[in-house]
């Protein structure tokens, strides 16, 4: 018998810092917020094609993914729980190329912000605290991998 049941959605987020340290966001058009590029991992892609892929479509980048930073259960870093539960794999990621002439339909705007001064943030995407945490792999690019 083959019984069902449920399980985490999956969430990637790329991290992608400039040479000042700064981290790569977009503004989202459905909130007018700010997140890392990301999204919902599909099925047939591995992590990695799946974070590439959102970069290209959300930033307008091609990069190539580098490094789990970390894997999070969305949920405690939210002040009211869900009842879904994700979880999110941020990857540092380096830009190889921008892509020219870029428009999506998810995103409206893409910079780079010290994580230390960030515009508003999309909250079901990314959380301070998840952006101070994925912050600190600038100075200490070696730390281990978060996870939850």
């Amino acid at each position: 018998e083959d019984k069902k049941y449920a399980t985490p959605n999956v969430d990637v987020r790329g991290v992608v810092f400039n040479d000042d340290g700064h981290v790569l966001m977009v503004r989202e058009k459905i909130d007018g917020k700010w997140s890392l590029p990301g999204g919902w991992a599909d099925l047939g892609d591995s992590p990695a094609e799946a974070v590439e892929r959102e970069i290209r479509e959300e930033a307008g980048y091609i990069a190539k993914s580098v490094r789990v930073l970390g894997v999070l259960d969305r949920n405690p870093f939210l002040k009211e729980p869900n009842a879904y539960y994700i979880y999110k794999i941020f990857m540092r990621c380096d830009l190889v190329e921008q892509l020219p002439d870029f428009e999506n339909s998810e995103t409206d705007e893409i910079g780079f912000f010290p994580v230390d001064n960030l515009p508003e943030l999309s909250f079901g995407r990314n959380t301070p605290e998840q952006m101070r945490l994925m912050g600190q792999f600038w100075q200490q690019p070696d730390l281990p991998t978060l996870f939850n």
